[in-house]
């Protein structure tokens, strides 16, 4: 099923939300493609809604690193160059392995079994393959693990960076079975620091990174290969 399609958008929420959202879940199933520019009358007739909180939806996907606006012309989705993907996972390395070993060794056992549920959940949601579930798990994952550091602007920052760095075509992997080992690396990883393990954990969330970085690459490459459910001016 499209993600852009009228049925996707509720009046139970912010319509701005809600189209910022439905155009999040294209990005990562890689109906909206890397390079292309959409216009927001296009996007707006896709999704049944006017173009105002379209064009609203974008700009906060621009600051989000996402789109970027073309005058006159709309939007066009940000292409990541390989050596985007390397800086991200060498600041993400920086910033999440040293925490995971400082949090390994100063949080208690039960904060630690609190990140239990979204865990299993990346892992239920990789089989159902329910790919929005798999990724709102992993996000809270990651930023609920950091934050038992005790340094919110490093949650700021890691969360920025995820953000920019969204696994475009993620949908395509699912269907090839990719993204199960990965999601139970979370398991593992959480496995290892309730045991008090620091160096392993550590090494844990190195792999873990260097794996996603992979998934990254994939991802990128599919949503270049796949045509694109919509072609900028309505086509």
């Amino acid at each position: 099923m499209s993600h852009l399609e009228p049925q996707m958008i509720s009046v139970q929420t912010h319509l701005r939300d809600q189209v910022a959202n439905a155009l999040r879940a294209a990005l990562i199933a890689g109906e909206l493609r890397p390079g292309v520019i959409y216009s927001a009358p296009t996007l707006a007739s896709k999704l049944g809604v006017s173009a105002t909180p379209v064009r609203e939806a974008m700009l906060d996907l621009a600051r989000e690193g996402l789109v970027e606006a073309v005058r006159n012309k709309g939007f066009r989705v940000t292409e990541m160059t390989e050596q985007d993907l390397d800086e991200f996972t060498e600041i993400r390395t920086m910033l999440e392995v040293p925490v995971v070993g400082r949090v390994t060794a100063t949080a208690t056992v039960e904060q630690l079994e609190a990140l239990r549920a979204p865990a299993q959940q990346i892992v239920a949601a990789a089989r159902a393959h329910d790919v929005l579930a798999y990724v709102e798990a992993d996000h809270r994952f990651h930023l609920e693990l950091l934050a038992l550091a005790g340094n919110r602007h490093l949650v700021t920052v890691v969360s920025d960076l995820r953000k920019r760095s969204r696994l475009f075509g993620l949908a395509r992997l699912d269907e090839a079975g990719r993204l199960v080992a990965s999601a139970q690396e979370h398991v593992e990883l959480l496995d290892l620091m309730v045991a008090g393990r620091v160096r392993e954990a550590e090494e844990c969330m190195r792999r873990h990174l260097a794996h996603v970085r992979t998934l990254w690459a994939d991802g990128r490459a599919h949503a270049e290969d796949r045509e694109p459910a919509l072609r900028a001016g309505g086509r």
